[in-house]
């Protein structure tokens, strides 16, 4: 089986190396939403984009980036070609499953303080106990100030976790379904167990020093969470894997790892023929709902606001032509083949690690249930493409017909009638703590990506 470290020569295994150490660093330092957009804008700005409020005009060449409520962003090439002739769009999505803090958390039992907690997208929740987390996010407070929130990534930082229940007594336990062995509600994070000092009976002195501790350090009173968004994730770095080190382990991959060779892509994509775009949403892993999800009309409201700096004569069909003239690879990770489960897979439609960029020319599950489905001249528009400039790729399908499935935000752009293929990297574990994708395949898709933005 060919792959693509046999077409790789000794230097291009150098780029392969140093690639992935930039996308390994991107893991660590955006293991949110909001923390992916931080960095995403840094790249941006170094690169030499503009935040579009501070543009008057814009040329062929141009790069502009809007950002929507830090938690999702659209970045721009301007291209040669008039907007309104449609342009290359590559579309990734950086939330990821996670187990979320509710509005009202904090609580005392027996002298042990939890935090109470809504998990976050498709889980396998017993995955989540027994194991050190990290805490991110953020707290609002009324006077319009904002605390930024990082706990448990350095070595001198605490950390939480979700306690598990003992081999010795767990003989129920073990006797139900894996989506019962742990269930959300019992998803409660251990945060401490010294109580402050009092001079008089008082209950729940844990919980008071543990929210002294709060407000000394970051200035968080109790009601602040209710204005929160504090996510417990697995706390420490992406790692080389494997003794030949081809692989990397890390949280998030699903879809951090299409997002950040999606923007390295359109980073260096410099005065294309086309109007090269990268799209970056949060919500995908609940359904693309909301003001940040790739739902909502932020990226169409971008793309007006173009029009309507460019030109003088804009109006809604003009809009409505540069959508649908427009071609998109929705950049999403496809379920890699694990031979420890090859029953789930039909082997000739699986995405294999090493084997390049895998397109899956529709997802959904079943009969193809909430797929886009991508025309078939667009496939061969996209396999020409690949060929001319040597790219490695496989088709795919998510597991066999009738093993479930799963969904990206390929439907939703396809709305507005514009040729929209999934496009993304095989990665094992998918949506467990931590993830596994090949480094050879990272630098394919990133190749993948930058030669759509130029020949599409």
């Amino acid at each position: 089986m060919k792959t693509v470290w046999d077409k790789f020569q000794e230097k291009d295994i150098k780029k392969v190396m140093d690639f992935s150490e930039g996308y390994k660093k991107f893991l660590d330092n955006a293991k949110t939403e909001r923390e992916a957009v931080e960095q995403t804008i840094k790249l941006a700005k170094k690169a030499g984009f503009k935040e579009f409020s501070t543009v008057k005009s814009l040329k062929a060449g141009d790069k502009v980036y809007f950002n929507n409520r830090d938690k999702s962003i659209a970045l721009f090439v301007i291209g040669k070609d008039e907007l309104e002739d449609g342009m290359n769009i590559l579309g990734a999505h950086i939330d990821s499953p996670r187990i979320d803090l509710k509005q009202n958390p904090i609580y005392e039992d027996t002298g042990l303080v939890l935090f109470d907690t809504h998990y976050y997208g498709g889980i396998k929740k017993y995955q989540w106990v027994a194991r050190p987390l990290a805490l991110h996010g953020v707290v609002c407070k009324k006077d319009g100030s904002k605390i930024n929130v990082c706990i448990g990534e350095k070595e001198s930082d605490p950390i939480l976790e979700i306690s598990d229940l003992l081999i010795h007594l767990s003989r129920d336990q073990l006797t139900k379904t894996g989506a019962k062995v742990v269930e959300g509600e019992d998803l409660n994070a251990l945060a401490g167990s010294i109580p402050a000092k009092s001079k008089k009976e008082e209950k729940d002195l844990v919980k008071k020093n543990i929210l002294n501790i709060l407000k000394k350090d970051y200035n968080i009173e109790e009601d602040d969470f209710i204005s929160a968004e504090l996510e417990l994730v697995p706390a420490g770095k992406a790692r080389d894997l494997g003794l030949d080190r081809s692989l990397v382990m890390g949280y998030g991959h699903d879809d951090r790892i299409c997002a950040y060779t999606s923007l390295m892509a359109l980073l260096e994509s410099n005065n294309p023929k086309r109007t090269s775009v990268c799209i970056l949403t949060d919500k995908e892993e609940i359904g693309s709902m909301g003001s940040t999800g790739a739902q909502s009309a932020f990226f169409e409201n971008c793309v007006a606001e173009l029009l309507n700096l460019q030109d003088k004569n804009y109006n809604d069909l003009k809009l409505r032509h540069a959508l649908e003239r427009s071609f998109m690879l929705s950049s999403d990770v496809s379920a890699g083949y694990d031979p420890n489960y090859p029953q789930v897979n039909e082997a000739k439609n699986a995405a294999y690690l090493g084997k390049g960029i895998s397109f899956n020319k529709f997802t959904g599950s079943g009969g193809k249930s909430g797929s886009s489905d991508a025309p078939a001249e667009f496939v061969a528009k996209i396999r020409k493409i690949m060929d001319k400039n040597k790219i490695m790729f496989q088709f795919s399908e998510l597991g066999r017909v009738d093993q479930g499935g799963g969904g990206t935000i390929a439907y939703v752009l396809a709305n507005h009638n514009m040729d929209v293929i999934d496009a993304g990297i095989a990665v094992q574990n998918m949506h467990a703590p931590y993830e596994t994708a090949s480094k050879g395949d990272i630098y394919e898709a990133y190749r993948a990506y930058k030669v759509f933005l130029k020949d599409a």
